[in-house]
């Protein structure tokens, strides 16, 4: 146990620059203290002490900001960057040397019943803001944008962002001509007012023209009335 423990904080100093010293880690980093509770949640979840490894995960959550439900599977060396926010499911798999960061959901998509949480296979990193949604794989080494909603398998050493999520990157050559600057990457709220501005600058265009038309007549009908 010990000797894990030393990796995990081995994990934390080469991942995470401010990460300057055994103590500020081991003190400071929330998400080391959730996957250090998530183990003995995990350990009670699998001999069958559920309600109590419920009460600790939600324990853990309450001082930690990050929620891992105890059935989750975590492998060796999982860093959480930052962690608030941070939801694992309950059938969620997660490989070795993976890393998330703040505000990342791996979660299910319904009440279905059995593999419901996706896999995270090595080396696998998900983005700031990122949701990963049902039973699908990402594959080793891929990366997972930040904000990207990601609902289908991704195969290995790709890069996925977007909404919902789709490579654009696959074994280091690019697959999309999409830029991956934070400026480049859709936005649907956006795209969604952009629609609708468009549908009612075609609305107003033909109000005025039926506006002018009905006045063209009733200029042309006046002159009529007048003489009889």
């Amino acid at each position: 146990m010990f000797n894990l423990m030393r990796e995990d904080i081995r994990t934390v100093k080469e991942r995470d620059p401010a990460a300057t010293s055994t103590l500020n880690v081991v003190v400071n980093y929330p998400g080391l203290h959730a996957l250090w509770a998530h183990r003995v949640d995990h350990w009670l979840w699998a001999h069958g002490r559920r309600g109590l490894a419920r009460w600790s995960s939600q324990v853990a959550r309450f001082f930690t900001g990050v929620e891992i439900h105890p059935g989750a599977t975590i492998g060796r060396r999982f860093f959480i960057d930052h962690g608030m926010g941070v939801v694992v499911g309950e059938t969620t798999i997660i490989h070795d040397d993976v890393t998330v960061y703040q505000g990342v959901t791996l979660g299910g998509t319904g009440k279905e019943k059995g593999k419901r949480h996706p896999t995270l296979e090595d080396h696998v990193v998900v983005g700031v803001g990122s949701t990963v949604l049902g039973d699908i794989t990402i594959g080793r080494g891929s990366k997972v944008g930040g904000g990207a909603v990601v609902i289908r398998n991704v195969p290995p050493n790709c890069t996925v962002v977007g909404i919902p999520g789709r490579v654009v990157v696959r074994e280091g050559q690019r697959v999309e001509t999409v830029d991956l600057h934070h400026e480049d990457l859709p936005d649907p709220v956006v795209e969604m007012f952009r629609q609708l501005q468009r549908r009612i600058d075609v609305l107003e265009a033909r109000v005025l023209q039926d506006e002018a038309a009905i006045s063209e007549r009733s200029g042309k009908e006046l002159p009529a009335e007048d003489e009889a």
